[in-house]
C-alpha cells in the first residue's frame, strides 16, 4: 500500500475506512479489524492501528464493545454526514484546483457532465 508523506497515514487509513463504510463494504454495525489485523492489512504500526480506531471512535464513526472489539456505528445521521462531509471535500478540492487551472463555472460544469456521461 502506499500513503501519500503530504497527509498522516492515520488520517488516509480513517478516509479508507470511511469509503468502505460508504460504499457498503464495512455495513453499519459491521465488525472490524482488531488493530493488529489493522495493521497488517495496512502494514501499519499497532499504535498507528490503534490511533485509527481511537480518532475514529472519537468521530463516532464506530464505537467498542469490550472484549468483543470495535463495531461500525449503527447511527445513520453519522453516516450521512460522514457521506455529505467526505463529499464536500472531494468537490472543493476538486473546484479549488480547476479555479487554479483557469476554468470558469461554466466550463467546469461542461468538463464534469461530458465526463460523466463517458462514465455511464
Amino acid at each position: 500500500m502506499e500513503f501519500d508523506n503530504n497527509i498522516p497515514i492515520y488520517v488516509q487509513v480513517i478516509n479508507m475506512i470511511k469509503k468502505d463504510i460508504i460504499q457498503g463494504k464495512l455495513p453499519m454495525g459491521a465488525k472490524l479489524p482488531s488493530t493488529r489485523e489493522l495493521a497488517v492489512q495496512y502494514h501499519i504500526n499497532p499504535n498507528t492501528a490503534g490511533r485509527i480506531y481511537k480518532e475514529m471512535e472519537m468521530q463516532n464513526i464506530c464505537y467498542t464493545k469490550r472484549g468483543l472489539g470495535t463495531f461500525v456505528t449503527e447511527d445513520s445521521e453519522v453516516f450521512k454526514a460522514m457521506k455529505e462531509d467526505m463529499a464536500e471535500d472531494l468537490v472543493n478540492s476538486f473546484i479549488k484546483e480547476m479555479k487554479d487551472l483557469g476554468f470558469s463555472k461554466e466550463d467546469l460544469l461542461s468538463v464534469v457532465s461530458v465526463e460523466y456521461d463517458k462514465e455511464s
